[in-house]
């Protein structure tokens, strides 16, 4: 385009300048980069994914489940009027089942479409202690499918659904009931005792990898392996808002191949074996927002499913978004894996606040090359984080915890950035990443990143291409690798 022509006037006007050309050609061409640079921000894209999914809305009819039987007094079984007033709630076409004041124990609740399952403020819902209250239902463990106890509230290829309010969910879980299966004295395990460990050879070596299929994987009674607490299987437009969870016997919210998932406003407090507080999986299109997170185990973590499970499912999970949460007690803030195996991408994590002396890690990657799995385009920002134990960033990508860990099936992990981080107290590593020669981690950017008291700047193996902008650890510039 010839700019000087853009600007000649009328017979015996004065031309512009070429300095005057000039400035309005730089202002164009930035224009034309910010309109670029606006078309591909990640942001931008998080922000479309918000505005797709759809939150549920109900009906304003109520189903009291008192009205239906429902007695609380901690100990009258429940079951059958929470099954009663969600049916009769289904057939009115959908609304409001109420759990009033008071505490109510029952067996696993089954959410059905357009129902919003609503705890009333000052309500408790415990969860029986009796094995023979658990319906054996199609679910997973450890990322792989099976047949086995009924989550603690459970819903399969529903659409719909919502549980939300300011009451209570208890799942009883203790050194006495559940806990001990994991086979640790730390949590009530005795020698001697059963333990999940010969049920979970049987799974994942026995069956999984020999192409069992789901149906015939028939666990539950005699077998110890634990339920999760929430399970929208196979779901569409989830609410799960404002309610407290505690005591859980495993992995506590868990989307599993669903859609449209919003968690919003829930306080986790459950310090068990494997209580990972939120942990979507093969799922697409969830927000975690206005949330505490203080757990065992991971605060949330991010799956594809567990080696050859994962890889004949082959759902990606991905666009899942974490924002204004607080995470306290964990292995990890947010974590990526382990079990991973159809891979994750578009992750956006932003305005979240962590800290604990009980915190290992703020942002982690893991997995192995059994489990395999392609890790991309996650994207962190605006993190304060008061301390950490290990470091701030860890990708471990020779993650196992159980013996023979090791395969064929190489993972990738790329494009991972950290933007205005601000960590007081970093723990051991500032960074702390560990890839293989054959295919390296690439592609970490740190931008206006300060952490602070570490005992190392970072351990790196087999990564590439890490992008310092702005970042100091230990008060120190920090000068980008490429490699």
């Amino acid at each position: 385009m010839n700019f000087t022509k853009l600007f000649k006037v009328k017979k015996g006007a004065v031309l512009l300048s070429n300095s005057i050309v000039h400035s309005f050609l730089l202002v164009f061409v930035l224009a034309c980069t910010e309109k670029k640079e606006i078309k591909n921000d990640v942001w931008a894209e998080m922000q479309v994914v918000i505005d797709s999914v759809v939150v549920p809305e109900f009906k304003n009819d109520i189903f009291n489940i008192v009205e239906f039987g429902a007695v609380p007094d901690s100990t009258t079984l429940n079951t059958k009027m929470f099954a009663d007033a969600i049916a009769a709630c289904v057939k009115n076409g959908g609304g409001i089942v109420l759990v009033p004041k008071g505490s109510f124990l029952t067996g696993p609740i089954h959410l059905d479409n357009n129902v919003n399952l609503h705890l009333e403020a000052g309500s408790e819902i415990l969860f029986s202690t009796n094995l023979q209250d658990y319906p054996i239902v199609h679910t997973s463990y450890e990322g792989t499918e099976l047949m086995n106890f009924s989550p603690l509230i459970y819903a399969k290829n529903k659409k719909n659904i919502a549980i939300t309010g300011q009451g209570i969910l208890n799942g009883q879980a203790s050194n006495e009931f559940w806990w001990p299966w994991c086979g640790s004295k730390t949590y009530g395990w005795k020698e001697g005792n059963p333990k999940q460990h010969s049920s979970l050879a049987k799974l994942k070596e026995g069956m999984s990898e020999n192409g069992v299929p789901v149906e015939e994987r028939i666990f539950g009674i005699g077998e110890f392996l634990r339920p999760t607490f929430i399970e929208p299987f196979e779901c569409e437009n989830v609410l799960i808002k404002g309610v407290k969870i505690i005591n859980a016997p495993f992995w506590i919210i868990h989307p599993l191949k669903s859609k449209n998932v919003t968690i919003d406003g829930v306080t986790i407090e459950s310090h068990g074996p494997n209580n990972d507080g939120c942990d979507p999986e093969y799922s697409k299109n969830v927000i975690i927002k206005n949330s505490v997170f203080n757990t065992g185990d991971d605060c949330i973590a991010i799956k594809s499913g567990r080696n050859e499970d994962g890889r004949r499912v082959g759902i990606k999970s991905e666009n899942i978004i974490v924002q204004n949460c607080k995470m306290i007690d964990g292995h990890g803030g947010v974590v990526i894996g382990s079990e991973i195996s159809a891979g994750v991408k578009n992750v956006y994590v932003e305005n979240c606040i962590m800290d604990s002396p009980n915190l290992d890690r703020a942002i982690r990657i893991k997995t192995n090359t059994k489990r395999g799995g392609t890790v991309e385009n996650v994207y962190v920002r605006n993190l304060v984080v008061g301390q950490v134990r290990e470091a701030v960033l860890k990708i471990n990508l020779f993650y196992g915890i159980y013996a023979n860990q090791e395969g064929n099936y190489m993972p990738e992990v790329r494009n991972i950035s950290l933007e205005n981080v601000q960590v007081d107290y970093g723990g051991k590593y500032g960074i702390l990443a560990e890839g293989h020669e054959e295919l390296p981690i690439s592609d970490i950017t740190f931008k206006d990143v300060t952490i602070k008291r570490v005992d190392s700047l970072y351990r790196l193996r087999n990564v590439k291409n890490i992008n310092f902008i702005n970042t100091y650890i230990n008060g120190k510039i920090m000068k980008s690798i490429t490699n």
